[in-house]
């Protein structure tokens, strides 16, 4: 994937393993945008935290791309276009934290234990 901001909205949604491998590699941040007791719950390891009332595009990090997660990508999906329409490159993270387990990719607590997607 190179850097390029999404065309439209159906070019802004990135799988587990892609935006997995896009986090890893420093091309990306992780947004997740879930209430406080999910995040509490379980959460990517290298993910921000930020529920989606709270998002202010104009308070995120310019210049990276950003992937947003939720539990199922509703959310996340609302997260990612906000972001876009104030100019910033953003991506929704298909199917979210659930899509993101199922595929075998580490959900952990703040305490660095095994979470849960709740």
């Amino acid at each position: 994937m190179n850097s390029r901001p999404p065309a439209t909205a159906d070019d802004a949604e990135v799988d587990a393993a892609k935006a997995a491998r896009m986090v890893s590699a420093g091309r990306a941040s992780l947004l997740d945008v879930r209430e406080p007791d999910e995040w509490t719950a379980g959460h990517a390891p290298r993910a921000r935290h930020l529920p989606l009332g709270s998002l202010r595009p104009d308070t995120q990090p310019p210049g990276q791309p950003i992937i947003t997660v939720c539990r199922s990508g509703r959310r996340s999906a609302a997260a990612a276009a906000r972001l876009r329409a104030a100019g910033l490159t953003a991506y929704n993270l298909t199917g979210g934290m659930q899509a993101w387990a199922a595929a075998g990719l580490p959900v952990v607590t703040d305490a660095g234990k095994p979470g849960t997607v709740a």
